[in-house]
């Protein structure tokens, strides 16, 4: 039988034929730690007794409370500035952005590559047919000291999106339909191997990046999305990058992307998915656009498209957070900044922002709030009981202007009733 992609790529770094089940060791390419981790991370490499043994292969990002919240967060953070030109890694500092915005960026997660991230979204690599996956300090420290790790080559789910997504519809809404159909336990330690047929090849890298950003709340150890497009345009991606016409999937799934419509997760849980239409009308209190899911130059455009020439509803609070520097620096120069800001909205430094609710958007009890992030749990982004809906851009902008749960399909169809009163 053939080898899948994941497969594929730990048969290639382990120099043989390795198969779903097996533990290999292997080299990696790149260890990322973030700021709120780092400080475990530091520990762990000392009560080792080693330092990093490719400097240039240790990334720290300062991206989770960016900028520092607190006298003990800046503590922290000026810590890691030392530790890094200390030892010659590389740290990318506030504003610079979110770490998996900026390893892409930086190309440093690159097709057929190993990255492992103290973040559990570091499944967003696979959108470039890298093995991304999170993992704790203790892994990431033994990683960074011997520029290996070990790990039990994951089974595979094949997921198939095929056809074209519909004005209205975006990856967003792609990827929470794949949550849906997997659960949230559906592919636990698996290797979620998404596949673009009839049309859905045509998928940017910012796209495939959001589906494989939530393959990981459904369990996944990685998500990898085979490459096609704009891949092969932006890439040199080697021959052997692909999975075998016979390889063994534990199950497969296909998704019309042509018949999807606008998707929620509901509160809390991310795999409690439902059209936009069932919960059409809840008040909101906060809307927040960005995180490593939908803060790119993409999402942003959709976003100023809805917001162009509306406002934020009263009492409504809108916060927009560029992925990174350069999303920041595009967003400004095309106009995009201008449109979303006009509209009312707040823009934040590039980073995680309020996502994890540590800083720059938490909610109060019984707020609502609308967000492009990935998670909706109890307490995520501050109150136990506030709620957080998880939607795409789109639908993020139109509910901002709304001031309830909407879509830009709806806003419009409220214009043109009002033009045809007017008249």
């Amino acid at each position: 039988m053939g080898l899948t992609l994941a497969e594929k790529i730990l048969s290639q770094r382990a120099g043989r034929e390795v198969r779903s089940g097996e533990l290999v060791v292997v080299e990696v390419d790149q260890v990322m730690v973030v700021d709120s981790i780092a400080g475990s991370f530091f520990k762990r490499l000392e009560q080792l007794g080693a330092t990093p043994r490719y400097p240039e292969k240790v990334a720290i990002v300062i991206d989770h409370v960016a900028p520092a919240a607190n006298v003990e967060v800046a503590k922290a953070q000026k810590e890691i500035r030392e530790w890094g030109k200390r030892y010659g890694c590389p740290v990318f500092d506030v504003g610079r952005g979110i770490c998996h915005q900026v390893l892409i960026e930086e190309r440093l997660a690159l097709p057929g590559g190993i990255v492992l991230g103290s973040d559990s979204h570091s499944t967003t690599y696979g959108g470039v047919a890298c093995f991304g996956s999170g993992m704790g300090a203790t892994d990431i420290a033994l990683a960074a000291a011997s520029g290996r790790t070990w790990l039990r080559v994951p089974e595979s789910v094949k997921v198939t999106f095929r056809g074209r997504l519909n004005p209205a519809v975006s990856a967003k809404d792609a990827a929470l339909e794949m949550v849906r159909v997997l659960t949230a336990d559906g592919a636990t330690y698996m290797s979620v191997e998404i596949h673009l047929a009839d049309g859905a090849e045509s998928l940017t890298r910012s796209q495939r990046l959001t589906l494989a950003n939530l393959t990981v709340e459904a369990g996944a150890k990685c998500g990898l999305v085979v490459p096609s497009g704009e891949i092969l345009e932006l890439y040199d991606v080697p021959g052997w990058l692909y999975p075998d016409p016979d390889a063994t999937y534990v199950r497969e799934v296909e998704i019309d992307l042509s018949a999807l419509t606008p998707r929620v997760s509901v509160p809390f849980y991310v795999d409690n998915v439902h059209t936009v239409d069932s919960v059409m009308g809840k008040k909101v209190d906060q809307v927040f656009v960005g995180t490593c899911t939908n803060g790119r130059l993409d999402d942003l455009h959709e976003v100023a498209e809805v917001l162009r020439g509306r406002r934020v509803a009263p009492g409504v609070r809108m916060l927009v957070i560029p992925a990174s520097s350069q999303v920041l620096e595009e967003a400004t120069a095309d106009g995009t900044l201008l449109t979303i800001l006009q509209a009312g909205a707040t823009l934040g430094t590039p980073g995680c922002g309020p996502c994890m609710g540590r800083h720059q958007g938490v909610l109060a009890p019984g707020e609502v709030c609308v967000s492009t992030s990935n998670r909706n749990f109890r307490g995520r982004m501050g109150a136990a009981d506030a709620e957080i809906y998880l939607a795409s851009p789109r639908v993020a902008a139109a509910s901002a202007v709304a001031g309830f749960i909407s879509t830009p399909e709806e806003l419009n169809a409220q214009d043109a009733r009002r033009k045809t009163q007017d008249a």
